[in-house]
């Protein structure tokens, strides 16, 4: 006879038996896990990488920015140079009631819109010329002479020796004819002329703090005095050069007594 269980595996005696659900369910969890880290780190690296391309292209676009606006500094600097050259030669020879905005222009090789985009009309240029002399002609050696070493009369003989250099020459000589010019200008127009007067009177307050009391003259009225020996002694000097010397200059410095700059 054949046993009716001949030919059947009993449960539980070898291979593998049905899968524990809870063990399946771990697994599956694991493996979607791991799907999720994966995405959040190349969902993470894609936002990264975005990031930094958006970081570059808003630093390239700062350089181009930058580049873009000193290029149009530099091209304004040079239009305000050119101008400002033009209204120098101009007005030095013509005066300033001689030459119109538009003769500054056509000297410069621009067209008087290109003035207007720089300066506020001519007054403002005058202004801004009458700077551009003062820096040119500050006096920085002079100073640097007075500060040097030796006796007092030794330094109030070499700043005079500068002062000549300073005052020398036909770029000196349109200096002072354009200082003149401003002076007229600004007394026939009240109202330029107000603006040249605190022009002035800044530069004296300037002055007036390296000078200390003496004889009994106060520092902003020996401000006063230097200025004038200075612009008066230039004017007479380009004038009358044998007669009006420049090394008078130190003989100017013993009276006003002033200290190193």
């Amino acid at each position: 006879m054949i046993d009716a269980h001949d030919g059947q595996r009993p449960e539980g005696t070898g291979g593998s038996g049905p899968e524990d659900p809870l063990e399946a369910a771990e697994d599956q969890e694991r493996t979607e896990a791991a799907a999720r880290a994966e995405a959040a780190r190349t969902e993470a690296a894609a936002q990264a990488e975005a990031q930094a391309r958006e970081a570059a292209e808003r630093a390239e676009a700062a350089a181009r920015a930058e580049a873009q606006a000193r290029v149009r500094r530099e091209r304004r600097a040079r239009t305000r140079d050119a101008l400002l050259g033009a209204a120098q030669r101009l007005w030095a020879e013509r005066g300033i009631h001689g030459a119109s905005l538009d003769d500054v222009a056509a000297a410069a090789g621009m067209t008087k819109g290109a003035v207007y985009s720089n300066f506020a009309g001519k007054t403002d240029l005058l202004l801004a010329l009458l700077d551009r002399h003062t820096r040119d002609h500050a006096g920085g050696e002079i100073c640097d002479e007075l500060h040097g070493e030796g006796t007092l009369d030794e330094r109030y003989e070499r700043a005079a020796q500068a002062y000549a250099r300073r005052d020398a020459g036909e770029g000196a000589r349109l200096h002072g004819m354009l200082m003149v010019e401003f002076w007229l200008y600004g007394m026939r127009e009240p109202a330029v002329g107000a603006r040249i007067a605190d022009w002035y009177a800044e530069r004296r307050t300037r002055l007036a703090r390296a000078l200390d009391t003496a004889d009994g003259v106060e520092p902003l009225d020996r401000a006063t005095l230097a200025v004038a020996l200075d612009t008066g002694l230039a004017l007479q000097h380009h004038l009358d050069p044998d007669r009006v010397p420049a090394a008078l200059y130190s003989t100017g410095l013993r009276l006003l007594k002033p200290r190193p700059c």
